[in-house]
């Protein structure tokens, strides 16, 4: 009888433990899964998780934390308008993908591309960059082989970076970065309807005029020139010359010079918005939706090429065989090979010199 009540106890202890084991199985690969989910949210919640999640995940967090900042972190400087920004935000985007390195944009980048692109790079607070030691790393505006190993875990690329040698590879992500939002699209596209009309085989050429400070930098600072006249006219013709319905949208920061320089008596060019450029979305959308691109120097019309695709004419030889800039630029890492040069004029500095 003793025997009996022994085997029975001994069986039900058996079973607690085994129940034992089982319920802490079970929280165990809980505690894992809650741990992972939180991984991966880490990325999008970053600049404002301690607002939105409780003490104990806070707790799982910090561990979280720790790890990320072992791998690192990298930034860019956020310098200039819409073209240089963009250029930035490429840049490092290729190469802490190269170097295998987390990327971070600082808030004023986010308030400069945000508001038009769906960028998915998060963003780190301007408190916590300030409490970083970081190490500045001075780019060329086109790709290096020692870009490839960048030593540092805590990286803040510099300068004006806008070359697609930094990220031709990887086009297709690229594009990805700079969808813009629906509205700009929309509006794009019902503005482009509004002026094919009644035309049936419209080819919507973008060109873009980039005047404002360069007309006076070029010639003073660089010994260069910026698009004129002939240059505008020559790359309208070959356009004119090859489609059968060729549609030119033009955008500029000195429309008042287009309208006097552009000739829109055939009734095929549009001058598009007012050129503002502390607002420069709108004008961008119009001209991205286009099919083939007229470009003059700068980098808001190198990223208009970029994303149209198609054919592209841009200025070449813009500036002195002297000229300091040409040890800052390297034509042939500004412009895609398959784009198409028209050589400047320089007579006009060859005269005054």
């Amino acid at each position: 009888m003793k025997a009996g009540h022994y085997c029975i106890k001994w069986k039900l202890a058996t079973s607690l433990f085994i129940f034992a084991v089982i319920v802490l199985s079970m929280l165990f690969n809980l505690s894992v899964r809650t741990y992972l989910i939180h991984e991966r949210s880490y990325k999008t919640v970053y600049t404002d998780y301690r607002t939105t999640l409780n003490s104990d995940d806070l707790k799982t967090l910090s561990v979280i934390e720790d790890i990320r900042k072992d791998e690192g972190m990298w930034i860019v400087n956020s310098q200039g308008r819409l073209g240089n920004q963009m250029g930035e935000y490429a840049t490092l985007f290729a190469l802490a993908k190269l170097n295998r390195r987390q990327a971070y944009i600082l808030p004023e980048m986010y308030n400069y591309l945000a508001p038009v692109f769906r960028i998915t790079l998060p963003t780190l607070k301007r408190e916590e960059a300030n409490r970083i030691s970081w190490t500045n790393y001075w780019l060329h505006d086109w790709m290096a082989p020692e870009y490839a190993n960048i030593n540092g875990k805590y990286v803040q690329l510099t300068g004006y970076p806008c070359s697609w040698t930094f990220f031709h590879h990887i086009r297709d992500e690229i594009r990805q970065e700079f969808r813009m939002h629906d509205h700009l699209n929309e509006e794009a596209e019902r503005y482009l309807q509004k002026i094919k009309g009644d035309r049936k085989n419209t080819t919507f050429i973008a060109v873009h005029v980039r005047r404002g400070d360069y007309v006076r930098v070029m010639p003073k600072t660089w010994k260069g020139v910026i698009a004129d006249k002939a240059y505008f006219e020559k790359a309208m013709a070959y356009f004119r010359n090859k489609y059968q319905e060729p549609v030119f949208v033009v955008s500029s920061n000195g429309m008042d010079w287009c309208k006097e320089n552009i000739n829109a008596s055939m009734g095929d060019v549009y001058f598009s918005g007012d050129g503002s450029e502390g607002s420069p979305g709108h004008d961008f959308a119009i001209l991205v939706h286009c099919n083939h691109t007229i470009l003059s120097v700068g980098t808001f019309g190198f990223w208009v090429a970029y994303l149209v695709g198609g054919e592209a004419i841009y200025l070449s030889n813009f500036t002195l065989p002297e000229s300091e800039f040409r040890k800052l630029y390297k034509e042939e890492a500004a412009n895609l090979p398959e784009w198409m040069g028209i050589k400047a004029d320089l007579s006009p500095l060859l005269n005054h010199h």
